[in-house]
């Protein structure tokens, strides 16, 4: 297996876990109540795990050195990602797992196009070539043919 391909694995992974979690927040929400109660259980276990996994991973804790030398806003990224569980949860039962997915993807190619594109918040630069707006643009499509429900 070439060095690329585990990663390219490990992304669609990732990927199909989403559906799997949105679903399981989802249920959640029933018996919790509100969305961003939901979205706190669910990084509750989240940060339980990961604090396990570096435990068994013997990782060691980061340095006074190493978190005095960034930015507030490098800390953002949690607070994003709640942002996204909570919008999961709160629009799933209203519009179905495969559309809030479908438009997720969709938001997630658009930002990432531009973020490749520029470089920006310390990513490698990758050109917004024709073929890959291309290919952004038939995630766009696929959202379209997803959300065209006919009841």
């Amino acid at each position: 297996m070439s060095g690329r391909t585990i990663y390219l694995l490990a992304a669609l992974a990732g990927g199909a876990i989403l559906p799997v979690q949105v679903a399981l927040n989802t249920l959640l929400r029933r018996y919790v109540g509100e969305p961003m109660q939901v979205t706190f259980i669910s990084y509750l276990a989240g940060t339980l795990a990961s604090l396990v996994i570096c435990l068994f991973a013997h990782y060691p804790l980061p340095t006074s050195t190493a978190l005095s030398q960034t930015s507030w806003w490098m800390w953002v990224g949690g607070c994003l990602g709640t942002l996204y569980v909570w919008s999961t949860i709160f629009t799933t039962p209203k519009i179905g797992a495969a559309l809030a997915l479908a438009l997720t993807i969709a938001g997630q190619m658009i930002a990432a196009l531009f973020l490749d594109h520029y470089g920006a918040i310390g990513l490698t630069k990758f050109e917004a070539s024709p073929t890959r707006i291309a290919g952004v643009v038939l995630v766009v499509l696929g959202v379209s043919l997803v959300a065209y429900v006919k009841r």
